[in-house]
């Protein structure tokens, strides 16, 4: 899950204690949520999660970009305007696969990378450290975007894939010609991770906690599957997947760079991984927190059972056209795959901003 450990980012009212209380409180977070979304005046949209239509995307290929063999399924016309959508963890492609449906007929070109360390992506080189860090995948985006040809898109992404498009829209505004997040400004830095949070707010994080001890690595490499499962859970509350559903995801984590990119990833947070010194200069500038120009859309699930800011905390991070939208109707985390429509009609409206 994609969210950052700053004091000014979290939402109090709306905190659920992980573990085997999570579940419990959903219910009752939902009549609260809609509510305070009413009183400040920002869009609600209701979305009863439909069974997906989908099993599978059209073409599925692969590219060279950067350090990376980049696995991606595209659909739709090669002359409509592109969009680029990006998924987070525990999750992969398949958080978009009827999203990308809908948004074909509408006569958009839709590409949905797999990020390193999930599915057919592959490092080029073996000896190609293996970070997770926010500014590594961004870079991926950006080549990935040199490798196709594609100059501008309209960028998208839930979890590590709302940080990733944060970021590409914050320090390429010339290659993102809109944007789509899922729970907000998500840019993090090291330093800020630093600040403690009051305890209730700490226990969101326990698996970052986990991840960053020997046993947390051992376990989940072990118990990889069970481990993503038990996080969609938590994280989607009200989301009934079902296990053919869960499995198709799973693949995506049998890559073999899979653990250490997450292990690297949320012990980078931490500031018990250095990072990459190619990747300084980037870091400092998004430390900074940049401000986001370009048209955006920010989205969130009602029954969001992961760690999440308040939206009225980041949204004078968005200096253009903006909105943000409640998707109400018992969505999670996940929003993408539990809330296609919605999430398709945002894509749509914002190229429109």
């Amino acid at each position: 899950m994609d969210t950052t450990l700053t004091s000014d980012f979290i939402d109090h009212d709306r905190r659920r204690l992980f573990g085997i209380v999570a579940a419990s409180l959903a219910a009752t977070q939902l009549g609260g949520a809609a509510a305070a979304a009413a009183q400040s005046g920002r869009a609600q949209t209701s979305s009863a999660a439909p069974s997906p239509q989908r099993s599978s995307f059209s073409a599925l290929k692969q590219a060279n970009a950067g350090l990376l063999n980049i696995g991606f399924a595209e659909e739709g016309p090669s002359s409509g305007p592109v969009f680029i959508l990006l998924h987070g963890w525990p999750y992969d492609i398949y958080s978009y696969v009827d999203v990308s449906a809908r948004l074909a007929e509408a006569g958009y070109r839709v590409i949905v990378p797999y990020l390193r360390g999930y599915g057919t992506t592959r490092f080029l080189s073996d000896s190609t450290a293996r970070s997770g860090q926010q500014a590594a995948l961004a870079v991926d985006t950006i080549a990935f975007m040199d490798a196709l040809g594609i100059q501008k898109a309209l960028v998208a992404g839930c979890d590590w894939g709302a940080r990733t498009a944060n970021i590409v829209a914050a320090v390429w505004p010339e290659r993102c010609k809109a944007l789509v997040s899922v729970s907000g400004y998500l840019i993090g830095s090291q330093e800020a991770n630093k600040t403690p949070l009051p305890p209730q707010a700490e226990l969101q994080w326990w698996y970052q906690y986990y991840f960053a001890t020997d046993r947390g690595r051992a376990g989940y490499a072990k118990y990889t599957a069970d481990f993503a499962k038990l996080i969609w859970q938590l994280a989607s509350p009200r989301w009934n997947f079902d296990q053919e559903t869960f499995a198709r995801s799973a693949k995506a984590f049998q890559n073999p760079d899979h653990v250490d990119i997450v292990i690297d990833n949320y012990r980078w947070r931490l500031g018990l991984s250095k990072g990459e010194r190619q990747y300084d200069e980037l870091e400092r500038a998004l430390a900074k927190a940049p401000v986001i120009h370009v048209p955006t859309i920010t989205l969130e699930g009602d029954a969001n059972g992961a760690p999440h800011p308040d939206p009225a905390a980041y949204a004078k991070k968005f200096s253009g056209k903006y909105e943000h939208r409640l998707i109400t109707g018992g969505i999670g985390h996940n929003l993408p795959q539990e809330a296609p429509e919605a999430f398709a009609k945002a894509i749509i409206d914002v190229d429109r901003l």
